[in-house]
């Protein structure tokens, strides 16, 4: 039996390639986002336009080929892999599977696009999945903005449920426990994990964006699950951006913090990542790891995101599950 739900799993996006000019185009569409630069228009086109499209693409693009494969982007690749088994484990445990896509919230294949062979088969509701463990206006908000905006004007446009975030989901905890518990064996005093999640700016959580909580209650949940000391655990935010103030402590400044307190080895995890990205490969992997050992620490390690594990797919199966057989109900 065909189902009337339809599945949009979204992710950020990525460049078409790991060049000056891809990443320019990239780049031009996620900052000209109101939902991620907030700053007057006029006066962001002048700096964005005039300071930061002529010379940032080529900084990144070569921070981008640094993780690239020879599948392409990291995270469209792990995306994708997410969606194969995703697919795989709903046609085995519902009696009417829905169909599922894949669209990214800048860049390609976008959200417009990813929806098309869903409306076409004429599906009454819709199912989005962002794969932002913890809720941002700046992520999850941006994302149901870009579906809004692809079904406005249609005609038997499908009713909307999304699954806003996941972070205090017990088997999403159990599965970030597992992956930590088989790279980190034991906590001696001198090894110390980190939680490092992307940071969001600092007026963002002022004005009552819940994301930094969020990611509190994330890294708290999981350590305790772990039963780890208290002092063998922390949490910092990365990827500032501009010199305002964003959510704090930083990532870098508190890898050198920790060598100077006697840490010599440090697993770093970042759970705001449901797959590995620019930021956790080419940042936190090869970065941030030149930062700790170049401070004087011996061991680092980066535990890698989830990705297509089997529990994090189980995980999303399970939350898709309960929305399609909530709105069967209704």
């Amino acid at each position: 039996m065909s189902s009337d739900t339809g599945v949009l799993i979204v992710n950020l996006g990525t460049p078409d390639a790991p060049t000056p000019a891809a990443v320019r185009r990239f780049l031009a569409e996620f900052l000209w986002d109101r939902r991620v630069v907030d700053l007057p228009r006029i006066p962001w086109w002048i700096l964005l336009n005039g300071l930061v499209l002529p010379f940032r693409p080529r900084r990144s693009a070569r921070a981008y080929r640094e993780i690239w494969t020879d599948a392409g982007s990291p995270l469209l690749t792990h995306t994708r892999a997410i969606i194969a088994a995703l697919e795989r484990k709903l046609h085995a445990t519902l009696p009417s599977p829905p169909q599922v896509a894949m669209g990214m919230t800048y860049g390609n294949p976008s959200i417009a696009s990813a929806l098309e062979p869903l409306l076409a088969a004429g599906i009454r509701r819709l199912v989005v999945l962002p794969l932002y463990p913890q809720y941002s206006a700046t992520t999850t908000a941006a994302a149901v903005d870009r579906v809004q905006a692809a079904l406005a004007g249609r005609t038997n446009a499908p009713a909307i449920d999304v699954i806003e975030d996941y972070h205090a989901e017990p088997d999403h905890i159990a599965a970030l426990a597992l992956r930590i518990a088989a790279r980190v064996v034991a906590h001696p005093a001198d090894e110390h994990l980190l939680f490092s999640f992307h940071g969001i700016p600092r007026r963002n959580a002022d004005a009552g964006d819940p994301y930094g909580t969020r990611c509190l209650a994330t890294a708290a949940l999981v350590a305790a699950r772990l039963a780890l000391p208290p002092s063998s655990w922390s949490v910092a935010f990365q990827s500032r951006v501009g010199g305002a103030r964003w959510l704090e402590p930083y990532t870098e400044p508190r890898l050198r913090e920790l060598v100077a307190a006697g840490v010599r080895g440090v697993s770093v995890v970042c759970p705001g990542f449901s797959v590995d990205c620019l930021e956790t490969l080419e940042e936190i992997a090869i970065r941030d790891r030149a930062v700790f050992l170049g401070a004087g620490g011996l061991r680092f390690d980066y535990i890698p995101a989830l990705n297509d594990d089997p529990a994090q797919v189980d995980c999303f199966a399970r939350l898709i599950g309960e929305r399609i057989a909530a709105g069967a109900a209704r």
